[in-house]
């Protein structure tokens, strides 16, 4: 809850960042468990050194919080990495 609430601040920036991603919704922990558990098992013995992305598409859209700029403007944005730059 935390770190979801800093990412996310409020609901317009969660529908932002849902919106790209193509799958349409977040990943569920048994998608990435089923991952593992396939990579693991038999079926993959020639499977080796390889990156699985498992993202619902979100790699295809650019990544992560390339939607921050339709959130706001780009001087609100400067202003807002200016004062967290100063809380350091």
């Amino acid at each position: 809850e935390g770190a979801w609430t800093r990412l996310f601040p409020n609901k317009k920036f969660e529908k932002k960042y849902l919106e790209k991603i193509p799958a349409g919704r977040y990943g569920e922990h048994e998608e990435l468990a089923n991952l593992a558990s396939f990579l693991m098992s038999d079926m993959a013995p020639y499977i080796t050194g390889e990156t699985v992305t498992i993202d619902g598409g979100e790699k295809l859209s650019g990544g992560q919080f390339n939607f921050i700029d339709s959130v706001m403007s780009r001087g609100k944005l400067k202003m807002a990495f200016k004062m967290l730059k100063k809380m350091k």
